[in-house]
């Protein structure tokens, strides 16, 4: 009997969290290695297959209909492999959550608390990876995501936490450094920070009644790398309560103008299958702090 070949399974690890995130820079983050050894991988199993399984775009990479094909059936078997897995561990095997999480919320926010939360449920163990580009799941490798975006932004969206309140921020040192701001509009006159190409500011202005549309020749990673440049003395950011509570308390950072508005919703993306015990606790305890630390920022409250 001739044993079959297996391909290279570092390979089609690589190829399948490059298809699953559309991206190698995505998938070198998720594996934890850097992008050229993804693109590399993914380079040996097509010529061990012989077949494209990649277009390369200046966004990312999208299957080809081969690699539609062959990720169908390896993610199937993938997932299987994981299930064999669990139903051989011995119960006392350690219990992990893992967690997908926008930066600035798993920086500013969650990390602080958990080391406190391992003492509220003993035998959990966490496992956090920042993403800011998620819209979705995977069982593969993530029990649950907490997401911040607009309602219907995320089909998948199970749990609305809260709607904390945005405002623009600074440091004190540059505050004293410009012209006074006394109204919403003041503020497209001034050195604004982006994280995307300037749609959170329009919303916030259009939030604000303003007929203002903006464009950044400089954007940030993410909303948390735009506040910390923010931090760093280099101009105007927009914050939500979550991240700057700790923040405007020390005083590091100063509200720049009292005017707020509520746009995006924190809330949990969990894959199609039932949630575990863990996972049900975990909900339910985010769930109460954000809403006992933010009250006015539940769903719900205007």
């Amino acid at each position: 009997m001739v044993e079959q070949r297996l391909p290279p399974l570092n390979a089609v690890r690589a190829f399948d969290a490059a298809a699953r995130l559309g991206s190698y820079v995505e998938a070198s983050r998720a594996l934890h290695v850097t992008q050229p050894a993804i693109g590399r991988h993914v380079k040996l199993l097509e010529d061990w297959l012989g077949v494209q399984l990649f277009e390369r775009t200046s966004r990312g990479v999208n299957l080809t209909p081969a690699g539609e094909k062959y990720h169908r059936k390896i993610a199937a078997a993938l997932q299987l492999i994981i299930e064999a897995g669990r139903e051989v561990q011995p119960r006392a095997a350690e219990r992990w959550l893992r967690i997908m999480v926008v930066p600035g919320f798993a920086k500013r926010w969650l990390t602080p608390r958990l080391e406190a939360l391992r003492h509220v449920r003993p035998g959990l163990k966490f496992a956090i990876e920042p993403n800011s580009t998620f819209s979705e799941v995977d069982a593969k490798s993530s029990d649950l995501g907490i997401a911040y975006g607009l309602d219907g932004q995320y089909a998948e969206s199970r749990v609305s936490l809260i709607c904390p309140r945005v405002f623009p921020i600074c440091t004190p040192a540059y505050l004293a450094s410009i012209e006074a701001i006394r109204e919403p509009a003041d503020l497209a006159r001034h050195e604004l920070i982006h994280f995307d190409d300037g749609e959170w500011w329009n919303l916030w202005f259009a939030a604000n009644g303003l007929d203002i549309h903006l464009t950044s020749d400089l954007i940030y990673v993410n909303n948390d790398h735009a506040l910390s440049v923010a931090e760093s003395g280099g101009g105007i950011a927009l914050a939500n309560e979550v991240l700057v509570r700790e923040e405007l308390k020390a005083g590091t950072l100063v509200r720049v103008l009292e005017d707020q508005v509520q746009l995006e919703s924190y809330r949990v993306l969990t894959p199609a299958s039932e949630w575990s015990e863990d996972v049900e606790w975990f909900i339910q305890w985010l769930k109460a702090e954000l809403e006992a630390d933010f009250p006015e920022a539940r769903i719900g409250v205007r």
